[in-house]
């Protein structure tokens, strides 16, 4: 199956995107810009959790 640069880096840039909105949102101030800050340097990590605990059917073996 061939993909497209698109399908390749669409996740990639988003959660490099999300890290820097979160890591400014913690330097700009407090209060609403925590909560900010939190939910964005947390997704990244939560779908690495997710990739790292997700488990994959297994596969079967063809005929010899």
């Amino acid at each position: 199956m061939i993909r497209t640069r698109i399908q390749i880096w669409a996740m990639p840039v988003l959660l490099a995107v999300l890290t820097v909105v979160g890591l400014v949102a913690a330097l700009l101030g407090d209060g609403a810009w925590d909560l900010v800050s939190a939910v964005a340097l947390g997704a990244p990590v939560a779908m690495g959790a997710r990739h790292a605990l997700r488990r994959t059917p297994a596969r079967r073996s063809g005929p010899p």
